[in-house]
């Protein structure tokens, strides 16, 4: 039986606190290697908390008939509260009038975090699309919106899959960091990795397609997809990742 409460915390609230934590550390750790800790670099990490608490609510407006019934107890987002964010980010850094990039402190700090917060959408949310592959799950009938769960079919461990990706970008941001040095070139290639991993993983996700077998997620996804792939482009021909491809550099 899956819990509803932690320490009389909803479940998926407790683990997403526990992410926030997580990030948060992660962050001021990050700044203080790099020299960067100071008042406009914790009026940044405030701006995305509440841009990114506001980005969750508002991105299950779309998804329910009740904007007010969304805004009270759904729009659990992560897409959303990514977009909401980096806004919240852009606009706190505007009104102090900080013109520092701080896409590179925040890139671990988002990945661990989000592999600590997307455990609690494992043990309260449908785990994915049906599947034979031997590691499919079964989860409890009491899980909302899941008919696989009532007709206890087997089915992907999609969030188990993202919690997986999350440790390897952390592990491999860590191991980039100094390897890297463009200002923004780390946090672009972490959004880039995402935005492709999460499109793939929808397929597994048992989220509802809405045109051409693919879910909102996914077509939200795809015009940054087009994104990512001229700014990973540009970013190539510029020499940013020549150290981490280990390309040779023409003398």
């Amino acid at each position: 039986m899956v819990p509803n409460l932690v320490f009389g915390i909803p479940t998926h609230g407790f683990f997403v606190a526990v992410g926030v934590a997580v990030a948060a550390i992660v962050f001021v750790l990050e700044c203080r290697r790099r020299g960067a800790l100071g008042e406009e670099s914790l009026v940044a990490v405030t701006g995305a908390l509440v841009g990114g608490a506001i980005g969750m609510r508002l991105s299950g407006i779309a998804e329910t008939l009740d904007p007010l019934e969304s805004w009270m107890f759904g729009a659990r987002s992560v897409l959303g509260g990514l977009f909401g964010a980096y806004a919240g980010v852009l606009i706190a850094k505007r009104i102090i009038g900080y013109t520092q990039r701080t896409g590179d402190l925040f890139a671990p700090a988002v990945a661990l975090g989000m592999a600590v917060g997307r455990i609690g959408c494992h043990l309260t949310e449908a785990p994915g699309r049906p599947t034979e592959l031997p590691w499919g799950v079964h989860a409890p009938a009491t899980v909302p919106s899941c008919p696989g769960c009532v007709s206890g079919v087997a089915m992907h461990p999609s969030f188990l899959y993202e919690i997986a990706f999350q440790l390897a970008a952390f592990a491999a941001l860590v191991w980039a960091r100094g390897r890297v040095s463009a200002p923004g070139e780390l946090f672009t290639l972490y959004v880039s990795a995402y935005a492709v991993f999460r499109f793939l993983v929808e397929f597994t996700r048992a989220n509802d397609t809405v045109w051409l077998n693919l879910t909102r997620p996914q077509w939200f996804l795809l015009p940054g997809l087009v994104l990512v792939v001229i700014r990973l482009t540009a970013g190539y021909r510029r020499g940013h990742y020549d150290v981490v491809l280990r390309r040779k550099v023409a003398a």
